[in-house]
């Protein structure tokens, strides 16, 4: 029997309560459970006390027995020292660009590289003909003054 900590959805329609359970992975989400060890409440405001409410003893002692969290739940109890926090992928590993769109972004990111050097080098190159002439100019007024 493999045994997860998970949420178990109460609450009425469109104001959700959850219990923080010990369940058969089997078992339906809001079905049988084992153990209560919790509640969440994200209808209230992220600093209440009462937000997310645990038994950390009991949560210690199933990590102990083999139970897993959720990645919900993992997350909430990495902020509480329990597990460690779960790696969380921004972009999801099926909408990632295919081989053909890839290589499109990498044209696209020489073409753009090529032009920013382009453009450097002919900021450059106006500059560095209006150095000499910058450095003639005073030496030029100073003869014309005496």
């Amino acid at each position: 029997m493999s045994v997860r900590i998970r949420l178990s959805r109460g609450g009425s329609k469109k104001r959700p309560f959850y219990r923080v359970v010990a369940a058969d992975q089997r078992a339906p989400r809001d079905g049988r459970f084992i153990e209560r060890l919790g509640s969440y409440n994200p209808m209230l405001p992220q600093d209440h006390a009462e937000r997310f409410v645990i038994n950390e003893e009991r949560v210690k002692y199933w990590l102990s027995q083999g139970a897993e969290p959720t990645e919900r739940l993992q997350k909430m109890l990495s902020n509480l020292g329990l597990v460690k926090a779960p790696v969380l992928r921004n972009q999801p590993q099926k909408s990632a660009p295919k081989a053909k769109a890839q290589e499109r972004l990498k044209e696209r990111a020489e073409k753009a590289a090529a032009a920013a050097e382009a453009a450097k080098a002919a900021q450059e190159a106006p500059a560095a003909q209006d150095v000499p002439a910058a450095a003639e100019a005073p030496a030029a007024e100073e003869a014309s003054a005496e």
